[in-house]
Parts: structure tokens; C-alpha cells; sequence
């Protein structure tokens, strides 16, 4: 099979496209053929070496897959095989069969397509997590969105207008502006030094009640002195490159909580509550409360473009890897590889 692999850590251009083995489901596993693959910022940190958890090397980036089942191991009952499905992982999405557990695979309902499946992952997952595991967003709250014309912010509207807030989103151009505006967003802001006063001016004095916060530095000072009395602002990260720091004493006048987010943790210490999310997700999809926008989708040959694209930034969608759906059948006995082989990318 065809992976995209990183022998050691870099830029994006250090991913070169291999042949590997193919996996074999083992006791609990589910056996994907993937037809498509979520690119996320993280997935550029874990290139680089530059994230909290990373795998031994060589290793296969990609944390986000869909497909369609081939086979699956012993004490599987949840899956079976031709079912369409996506899945959460650490790393290895970005190759055409992966071997999955279980507990990480969510079936995909007709109507939702596998591209849109899969890139309705890490981004959304975050926006999800963070209104209703850590903000416990209430109907009829203000929710402000930093960062709305990205891919967490984007789902981040839709979802807090779906359940029952108000939101005003903050741009940092006009074109995200847009972004937000077209996804629901109640007022567009632009990040400032005036956004305190912008988002008390818009929430008659109030402020907002939950904070998803995505860009760090003077953005979320200001967004914090926005917050509402017993607002909650939820860190999720730090798009400018500035880690912020906290005033106490705006927290204590207000009875502000500032959460963090590593929504990664549920599909490793809560899988159920990480696949009912899944799940929850693609329910809205399907019935058209949600859109997961999708800017650019290359074929997984092109991963090392991919992940540059993400790490460049400027996005107002999601990127996603493809794989034809009409590979070859595998050889009925599998080679014995020794070594991986690199194939010729333009």
C-alpha cells in the first residue's frame, strides 16, 4: 500500500510518499480501506517534532480518516465489512489501509459523503467539546468565537446557533469576515484593540458567557475582559504564535473559569464520549444544521503540499487527502517487505 511517511522530523516537504506493508486487523480492530483523510494543524506539529505527543519514528501522520471496512478482527460486533466509517487515531491516516480499534469507529449514514465524514474531525470535534463538555453552553447564551474564519470557528458558530446562542464572531480580514457572516454568525467583529468594547457594545454591556478562544495573545486579553460575569472562556489555541497570560484579578471581579481544551484526550480516556460526538456530528450534517467547509482536497500523494498549505495558513476550510476508491484488490499472498521503498512525487 501507499503511505505517506515521515522518517524524521521536519518541514512538510520531509513526508515522502512509500510503499509499506499493508496492516491485518487484529482482535478488536477494524481493517479500513481509506478513501479520505483530515488535515489538521496538528498533524504539521507532529511532522516537525513539535507536538506533545509523538510517535517513534518512521510513522505515518493523520489523525482523521473515512472509508469503507474490509475486514475485521476477532470480537468485532459494532462493524462489518463494506460498511462506510470514520475513525480517530494518534497517527496513520495518511496511507490506504489502516488498522483501526474498534472503539475509535463511528458508522457513516447515507447522505454524508466520506470526504465530508472525514473532514468532520479534529476541528469539529474541538468546537464540540469545547460548547458542550467544558462550556456547557446553555440556549440563549452570547458565545463569542475568536478566530471565525477558521476551521474551528467556523464549525464553532454553527453549532452555538444550532443550540440556541447568540454569536458574535471576530475576523481578522474582511474575507473571514464573510466566512463568518455566511455560517451564521449574529455580528462580525475585527480583532483589535477595540474588541472589548465592540463585543460590549453588541452584547448591551453584557459580554459574552462562553469564549472559544483560537488565536492567544492580545486577542484573548481582549476576549477575556469581554467575558461576561461568570462567563467561561475556553482556551483552544494559539493561531498568532503568542501564548497569553492571565490576570487574576478578572477572574475573581467576574467569576470568570479560563478552561483548556486537548480535546484528543476523549478519544483516548473517554471513546464512547468521543464517538457519540462523532456521531452527534454527522447527524447535523446530515440534516443540514452543519457544513464542514472543505477548501482543498489533493490526492495522498500530495500530502507533503497538503500539510505545507495547513501550516501556511490563511484557510477558511478544511484540507483533505483522497485515495481513489477503485484500488486495486491486495495480492492474495502479501509480500514480504524488508524495507519501504520511496515512490516518486512531482
Amino acid at each position: 500500500m501507499r503511505a505517506a511517511v515521515v522518517k524524521d522530523f521536519g518541514p512538510p516537504d520531509s513526508v515522502a510518499t512509500m510503499d509499506l506493508p499493508e496492516p491485518v486487523a487484529g482482535p478488536g480492530e477494524v481493517l479500513i480501506d481509506v478513501e479520505a483523510a483530515g488535515v489538521n494543524f496538528p498533524d504539521v506539529l507532529v511532522v516537525g517534532g513539535r507536538y506533545q505527543f509523538l510517535p517513534e519514528r518512521p510513522f505515518v501522520p493523520g489523525k482523521e480518516i473515512a472509508g469503507t471496512v474490509r475486514s475485521v478482527g476477532e470480537g468485532v460486533v459494532r462493524q462489518s465489512p463494506g460498511d462506510r466509517v470514520v475513525a480517530q487515531l494518534e497517527h496513520g491516516g495518511y496511507a490506504e489501509v489502516v488498522a483501526v480499534p474498534e472503539d475509535r469507529v463511528v458508522t457513516v449514514p447515507d447522505g454524508v459523503s466520506l470526504v465530508a465524514a472525514a473532514a468532520c474531525g479534529l476541528n469539529a470535534l474541538t468546537a464540540y467539546f469545547a460548547l458542550s463538555r467544558r462550556a456547557n453552553l446553555r440556549t440563549g447564551e452570547t458565545v463569542l468565537v475568536t478566530g471565525a474564519g477558521g476551521g474551528v470557528g467556523s464549525v464553532g458558530i454553527q453549532l452555538a446557533k444550532a443550540w440556541g446562542a447568540t454569536v458574535v464572531a471576530v475576523a481578522r480580514d474582511e474575507r473571514r469576515a464573510r466566512v463568518a457572516g455566511d455560517h451564521g454568525a449574529d455580528h462580525v467583529l475585527t480583532a483589535g484593540p477595540s474588541l472589548r468594547d465592540d463585543v460590549l457594545a453588541v452584547t448591551g454591556g453584557r459580554g459574552a458567557d462562553v469564549v472559544l478562544e483560537t488565536v492567544g495573545g492580545d486577542v484573548f486579553t481582549q476576549a477575556l475582559r469581554a467575558t461576561a460575569w461568570e462567563g467561561r472562556l475556553v482556551v483552544i489555541g494559539f493561531a498568532s504564535g503568542q501564548l497569553p497570560t492571565v490576570k487574576a484579578g478578572h477572574l475573581l471581579v467576574k467569576n470568570i473559569s479560563v478552561l483548556g481544551l486537548q480535546v484528543s484526550d476523549y478519544r483516548d480516556r473517554e471513546p464512547a464520549a468521543m464517538c457519540a460526538a462523532v456521531e452527534h456530528l454527522l447527524r447535523l450534517q446530515l440534516d443540514g444544521s452543519l457544513t464542514v467547509p472543505i477548501e482543498r482536497t489533493y490526492p495522498l500523494g500530495d500530502a507533503a503540499r497538503a500539510l505545507a498549505d495547513v501550516e501556511a495558513g490563511g484557510l477558511t476550510g478544511n484540507v483533505v487527502l483522497t485515495c481513489p476508491a477503485d484500488r486495486p484488490d491486495p495480492p492474495l499472498s502479501p509480500t514480504d517487505h524488508t524495507d519501504v521503498h520511496e515512490e516518486h512525487t512531482p
